[in-house]
């Protein structure tokens, strides 16, 4: 796996030339060596840990408000909600009675509010292993977090793993909302897990999983999709565009036991549904397909 990308923004990586001066503190963030995003921080909203992880809010002029988990930027005011809709309406426009969706992981919530603007779907359960990270964001995205307010939302604090290897479900879709492969999050990037998921999906079912950066997690990448297509008939790689994450490109695995992504996918009900979004829309949906030659050469 991946070598954790995450310092704490009170360690090493800030450069401070001046705590009096905010203008003067910067937040940068490494992976394997190589510098990230590089920003100013013109506020420190929050800092704060708990139980599993270091947790922080900060501010800075070009994108806004910034979710920092584990020294990881996760989510931005200002970064075009693209991770959050292309992990969400991908699957909901391919599926053709997405009722029953869950969602591992996800604590920002943006993943369940664009799940709940299909009105076909009849209920959203969220696993989430940290409390505080739902409850921050409740405090500084409430965009993000507006489905939680939707009566189709339900929301369970537990350890995704458990939540799913105590069987007994059946839904549509399964969405893998995850942090980095390391820490509570490192079990749910294996073979078990995924073949758990595959089990408590419907005949039916799709299963879409964060899979990192194809531009610096190669070997992580050939690993899961290896064996993702051990476990699940059509499984295809998208991409979309996260100005916060290591390189900027960021990969996503449509795995499926029915439905081809391009094939299936519904425009009459995408048609009808208009939705309103920040980054997805049908065109995207399809190019999203379309890989670079350095990600098909991985595998």
């Amino acid at each position: 796996m991946t070598k954790d990308r995450k310092k704490s923004i009170n360690e090493t990586y800030i450069t401070e030339e001046g705590m009096d001066n905010l203008w003067n503190v910067w937040y940068s963030e490494l992976h394997d060596g190589v510098s990230g995003l590089t920003l100013k921080i013109d506020r420190f909203h929050e800092s704060t840990s708990s139980k599993f992880q270091r947790i922080e809010v900060i501010d800075n002029k070009d994108f806004g408000k910034l979710l920092v988990l584990y020294g990881s930027l996760m989510v931005a005011d200002n970064d075009n909600n693209s991770y959050n809709e292309m992990i969400s309406h991908v699957p909901l426009f391919v599926h053709a009675t997405p009722k029953q969706v869950l969602i591992v992981g996800g604590g920002d919530c943006g993943a369940l509010t664009e799940v709940l603007k299909h009105p076909g779907v009849k209920k959203c359960t969220m696993c989430e292993i940290d409390k505080k990270v739902v409850e921050t964001s409740e405090k500084h995205f409430p965009r993000l977090t507006a489905g939680l307010t939707d009566p189709r939302a339900k929301v369970i604090f537990e350890d995704g793993k458990e939540y799913i290897g105590r069987g007994g479900g059946a839904y549509d879709i399964v969405i893998l909302d995850l942090s980095d492969p390391v820490g509570p999050a490192a079990d749910l990037f294996q073979k078990k897990f995924h073949q758990q998921v595959f089990d408590q999906l419907n005949d039916d079912g799709i299963l879409i999983a964060q899979t990192e950066s194809p531009f610096y997690n190669r070997t992580t990448v050939k690993a899961l999709y290896a064996n993702l297509r051990e476990i699940f008939p059509i499984v295809k790689m998208y991409l979309c565009f996260m100005p916060i994450y290591p390189s900027g490109l960021w990969s996503f695995a449509f795995c499926s036991k029915k439905y081809d992504p391009l094939a299936d996918f519904d425009q009459k009900r995408y048609d009808k549904l208009q939705l309103k979004t920040r980054y997805y829309n049908d065109e995207v949906h399809r190019a999203a397909f379309a890989l670079p030659q350095f990600v098909k050469d991985l595998f």
